[in-house]
């Protein structure tokens, strides 16, 4: 079944006391205000140098022939439409993550012109799952990835959940999707993540370029097998249960590991 948003009056607000909703406060106006946020709005919060915009998805907007993708590379306007959770949650994506963003854009638009635009390629859908559901989660400790690849939920939320606290494990949602879900109280999210390891030197915005430059480069999200599932209602904070072991035995976004299925290594940040 689809998913609707609720609509801006019935969000319950104390979904925005747990993560990832809590995590983008910066725009608290824009999620708990009383009215949406205008395109003017969303524009004026463009760092210095973008040349991206937003502008309104009007039926004249979409008369210029251009496929979404297109549009951004070529006229560098991001059709959006207002007064919609899914479109602004994707607003605030480009806002903090341009590099990851114009990434995606330059490699769906190159399968679009070798493939035409009703046509998808594997790394079109690796792309489209990273951009809808992604999470980049960094491991300062290698060791613990040996838990997720055997789907070792319990191990990797309650036995070690301190290393989600120290912060040897934590997450970067990218995703617009995901965070468009976290609007239903309770709900159990589940990403797509993309696994580095990085020492514990490398800073977010070094971890953030470095994956966007893979992508760019065609090094990365070729396949959508790279992603891999992370339950992300595990993670301490992210939902009102996981301070609960009983929540790690029984948790309904606890999947087994597939028989034959594997992951890539994790990705090394210099």
């Amino acid at each position: 079944m689809r998913y609707v948003a609720p609509a801006r009056e019935n969000v319950d607000a104390a979904v925005f006391g747990y993560a990832p909703l809590c995590e983008w406060l910066e725009y608290g106006e824009w999620l708990y205000g009383s009215g949406w946020p205008s395109i003017d709005d969303l524009n004026a919060r463009w760092s210095q140098g973008a040349n991206e915009r937003f502008v309104a998805q009007t039926r004249e907007l979409l008369e210029d022939g251009l496929h979404y993708e297109e549009r951004i590379a070529e006229r560098s306007l991001i059709a959006t439409r207002e007064e919609n959770w899914h479109d602004l949650f994707n607003a605030m994506i480009w806002l903090r993550y341009p590099s990851l963003k114009r990434a995606l854009n330059r490699q769906q638009v190159a399968d679009i012109v070798r493939l035409g635009p009703r046509q998808r390629s594997r790394p079109q859908c690796a792309q489209t799952h990273f951009d809808e559901a992604g999470v980049i989660a960094v491991l300062r400790d290698p060791d613990l990835i040996d838990l997720w690849n055997a789907h070792d939920w319990y191990g990797l939320f309650w036995r070690h959940r301190s290393a989600w606290n120290d912060g040897l494990i934590s997450v970067e949602v990218f995703g617009h999707a995901l965070l468009e879900h976290a609007l239903a109280p309770g709900k159990l999210l589940v990403g797509k993540a993309l696994a580095v390891h990085a020492p514990g030197k490398a800073c977010r915005q070094e971890i953030i370029e470095q994956c966007a430059e893979a992508i760019s480069a065609g090094r990365l999200l070729r396949d959508p097998q790279e992603l891999r599932p992370l339950p992300l209602s595990g993670i301490p904070g992210w939902h009102p249960g996981s301070d609960s072991e009983a929540f790690h035995l029984t948790a309904e976004c606890y999947q087994p590991l597939r028989e034959g299925r594997y992951y890539p290594t994790l990705l090394p940040i210099t």
